[in-house]
């Protein structure tokens, strides 16, 4: 039986087991998304991040909110990951509004969603923007 959300405990910090956090990103589904198997690229994107939010029950790991921000402008969301036999129980809204709570009052949080969660972040309140580009480092810059 799956605990209840005040069960749940929530923290800031990127001093993390790197094997803890690559399981919730298995356990998510991200993974298939992400390099969790290439260590030192899966190492430094969390050693970069510069704030990461958990979300533990007991001494497991549930969910993550990793991201890059100035903390007074814009926060770049790069993961949310929730374990699936956590989803849908306000988790991954409340790494979002964990998240928020440390921007400045004017900020934004931007992230580029996976397919799976597309739906997802419009129904919590997110805005759809039409502009968003990437770049590779491996495409030419023309």
């Amino acid at each position: 039986m799956r605990a209840s959300a005040d069960d749940l405990r929530y923290r800031e910090g990127n001093d993390l087991d790197l094997h803890t956090v690559m399981g919730v990103y298995r356990r998510s589904g991200l993974a298939e998304r992400r390099p969790v198997d290439d260590r030192d690229v899966f190492a430094g994107m969390l050693r970069h991040a510069n704030l990461v939010i958990t979300a533990w029950h007991a001494t497991e790991l549930v969910g993550i909110a990793r991201s890059m921000t100035d903390f007074g402008y814009v926060a770049y969301l790069s993961d949310l990951a929730v374990d699936v036999a956590w989803q849908r129980c306000g988790i991954g809204r409340r790494l979002i509004e964990e998240t928020r709570r440390r921007m400045g009052p004017g900020s934004s949080i931007v992230l580029l969603a996976a397919p799976a969660a597309r739906n997802y972040y419009g129904k919590i309140g997110f805005t759809r923007h039409d502009s968003a580009w990437v770049l590779k480092a491996s495409d030419p810059l023309l």
